[in-house]
């Protein structure tokens, strides 16, 4: 009898335990939000956020994530001419993100992101929200076989053009860069509109056509002297890729992509961060501030009433070998010219890592610039001068990180980045920074 009991008791805790479990098991599938780029190491090398139709969903569920960076610089700089900020090493301002996922319905996402600490803003602001379709809400076998292979976004977003935007900081969310910094020439912008994206096998394809803004815009354009168009074009901007996991170890992906505006109020593809870049005052003037002198290192070519701009990327991983290489031409001109200028740019990274779970990681990154800026003053530079010929900036950066979890990582890069063929009139003529950088950065 006592034998039985036992047994039987054992019979019951078992099951118990197995109903618990079995619970447990599809409690995490139904608070699971799907097609979510993670924002920790997992989201590494990730490009477009993943699909899958099979998610279970049974109720509105919302998920929070976060960036957070804090900087330590020991940069100095030099010029020709003199008259540089002086900096000296110390720690920049942190800088913190706040994501919010939430699955509204089976299928269907909402996005929204505020930047809660950052350079160029202290204060709390929001970066654009969309909700993103991986299913739709309509009944039939067409809708269904659609949307297996397509994937729309709608909203104030980061716009799907290049691959460069997918391996860059963004505030506080810095985990994805196995550098400090972003390109010389940041193509980065969110704006009003929609994506579809369509994907099969190992191509991809994706069409968007957006306001060209970084926010709303309902103003009247009015005429300039070098000409009275005072349209307001819509962009458009189109990708098309292969990307393939030849084995466990071997991956390959090649993308390019396009984008155009004819006509606009204030574009900006090569302006359109909000945060600020990570080399705090590194070839500024004296007598300028984090925030008005929010994007040190970088350069704007301008193109703000019309631009054509196209990206290339390639990039391939085999085991622990990382290759990602960019090559990009622009063209374009503000609303007070009359001739298109161009601008291009070239950068590849090497980056190795190592260890359980890819712990540890060491790279290098070349970037290179050249641009023809307008005949009026240039960003930061001194008023009147006229640039005849292209400019160059060139960069080269080195740097190595340690993942301490897969939500805390600890990264150095040492930099040096110089200015050539600059007009002598220009206070970066003869320009050059140099030093270390060490961030630690937490992502979940």
């Amino acid at each position: 009898m006592k034998t039985t009991i036992i047994k039987a008791s054992a019979l019951l805790i078992l099951s118990m335990s197995a109903g618990a479990l079995n619970a447990q098991e599809r409690e995490d599938n139904v608070t699971q939000v799907a097609n979510v780029r993670p924002y920790d190491q997992s989201g590494i090398n990730v490009f477009e956020a993943p699909k899958d139709t099979n998610a279970f969903f049974n109720k509105l569920k919302v998920k929070f994530g976060a960036g957070f960076t804090q900087s330590f610089q020991g940069l100095e700089h030099t010029n020709a001419s003199g008259g540089l900020y002086n900096i000296s090493p110390g720690f920049n301002t942190a800088n913190a993100n706040l994501y919010m996922d939430t699955q509204l319905a089976d299928g269907i996402l909402l996005n929204l992101t505020s930047y809660l600490s950052s350079r160029h803003h202290n204060e709390t602001w929001v970066k654009g929200g969309y909700i993103q379709f991986d299913k739709l809400p309509f009944k039939g076998q067409i809708w269904d076989d659609i949307m297996k292979i397509a994937t729309i976004k709608v909203g104030h977003m980061e716009i799907n053009y290049g691959d460069q935007h997918f391996r860059r900081s963004d505030g506080g969310q810095t985990i994805y860069n196995p550098f400090v910094e972003n390109y010389i020439m940041d193509a980065f912008t969110t704006e009003i509109g929609g994506e579809i994206l369509l994907r099969k096998n190992d191509l991809f394809g994706l069409v968007g056509v957006s306001n060209g803004m970084i926010k709303g815009n309902i103003d009247e354009l009015s005429p300039s002297p070098q000409g009275e168009n005072t349209n307001k074009s819509p962009s458009l901007y189109l990708k098309g890729g292969f990307d393939k996991q030849l084995t466990e170890l071997a991956r390959v992906r090649l993308s390019a992509s396009y984008y155009t505006n004819s006509s606009s109020g204030g574009l900006t593809l090569y302006g359109g961060d909000r945060t600020g870049s990570n080399y705090f005052m590194a070839m500024e003037r004296a007598g300028g501030t984090y925030s008005v002198n929010a994007f040190s290192g970088r350069l704007n070519p301008g193109f703000s009433k019309k631009i054509e701009a196209l990206q290339l990327n390639g990039f391939v991983k085999a085991s622990g070998l990382e290759l990602f290489a960019t090559y990009e031409a622009a063209n374009g001109r503000t609303k007070n010219e009359t001739s298109d200028r161009k601008a291009t740019q070239f950068a590849a990274d090497a980056v190795y890592r190592f260890g359980i779970e890819e712990k540890l990681f060491v790279g290098i990154r070349y970037n290179a610039v050249a641009a023809r800026l307008a005949n009026v003053a240039a960003a930061g530079a001194n008023p009147g001068i006229v640039y005849n010929d292209d400019i160059k900036v060139d960069r080269i950066a080195f740097g190595a990180g340690w993942f301490l979890t897969r939500n805390i990582l600890l990264k150095a890069e040492y930099v040096k980045q110089q200015y050539k063929d600059i007009p002598a009139a220009d206070y970066r003529n003869g320009g050059e920074f140099k030093g270390y950088m060490v961030q630690a950065v937490v992502g979940f």
